[in-house]
């Protein structure tokens, strides 16, 4: 699939354009997160328009834009709003952003998502580090022929999430004294919120939160040798299990409310990457 190279190539081309910033790890920022531009040394912002072929997000608090910088002494490169299946792009298109920061220069990438709580021991607000997901209700991003200038046609899976990043992430959740529970991450297509049936059967499957991103990206991603590791802000629980309807307005404003905790949690797990 030609096109598919051709494509982050050429996006690729755009940002050099703009920007010969090199980031060693790169960070997709979910609901609740966009003012951690507050804490990086900015050296250069991208809108997604400004990239030609690039997909904008549609999604009401998922801003666009690249911004390329230095958090402590690590450079990093973030996405300020994420695209999402359920938008009507193409799979493919979902996971370029990825891609590209791959061949921008990152090695690790850093997942964050806004999630329902299928764990009974769950609250809104919790914050769950990603230790493995489930991602066969949605269309594989490596679906069609293998970009042999990515990665290999059958990459293997068995740790996605890495396991010394998990050990950095849960060190810098005790020294900056914030509970972080552990679980596996369970993607759905959205943009509907999930039934309650759905509900019992992400329990039953072994997850313990689900959502409407971030397994594909970590695919596309481990499919090219990135290091991943991810954390998930749980906003509410999932559909049955309170007597409350759901609603966008509700994983916002909780994602809001857990925003501190997490940014603080963030800052100090890419700081001490590379220690």
């Amino acid at each position: 699939m030609g096109t598919v190279y051709e494509k982050v190539q050429n996006c690729l081309q755009c940002i050099r354009k703009k920007t010969d910033f090199v980031p060693k790890a790169a960070l997709v920022l979910g609901s609740g997160l966009g003012d951690f531009a507050d804490n990086i040394r900015v050296e250069a912002e991208i809108g997604y328009e400004e990239i030609e072929g690039f997909p904008v997000s549609t999604v009401p608090g998922h801003a666009g834009k690249f911004i390329f910088g230095y958090l402590k002494d690590v450079p990093v490169v973030f996405m300020k709003g994420r695209v999402h299946f359920y938008e009507g792009y193409h799979m493919e298109d979902v996971v370029l952003p990825v891609r590209l920061m791959k061949l921008m220069g990152a090695g690790i990438l850093f997942l964050t998502n806004a999630s329902g709580g299928v764990n009974p021991s769950f609250r809104a607000g919790d914050l769950m580090l990603l230790t493995d997901h489930i991602s066969c209700f949605v269309q594989n991003p490596l679906i069609g022929p293998n970009v042999d200038e990515l990665g290999t046609r059958f990459p293997d899976m068995t740790a996605i999430y890495d396991g010394q990043l998990q050990e950095i992430i849960k060190r810098a959740a005790k020294e900056e004294g914030i509970v972080l529970k552990e679980g596996v991450y369970l993607q759905l297509s959205g943009p509907s919120f999930e039934s309650p049936a759905e509900v019992r059967m992400a329990r039953m499957l072994g997850a313990d939160a689900v959502g409407m991103s971030t397994a594909v990206e970590a695919i596309a991603a481990r499919h090219m040798g990135m290091r991943v590791c991810g954390i998930s802000c749980v906003c509410n629980l999932a559909a049955g299990m309170t007597p409350n309807p759901l609603s966008h307005e509700e994983v916002q404003e909780a994602a809001a409310r857990a925003a501190a905790p997490f940014t603080s949690l963030l800052i100090k797990s890419i700081s001490q990457l590379w220690d």
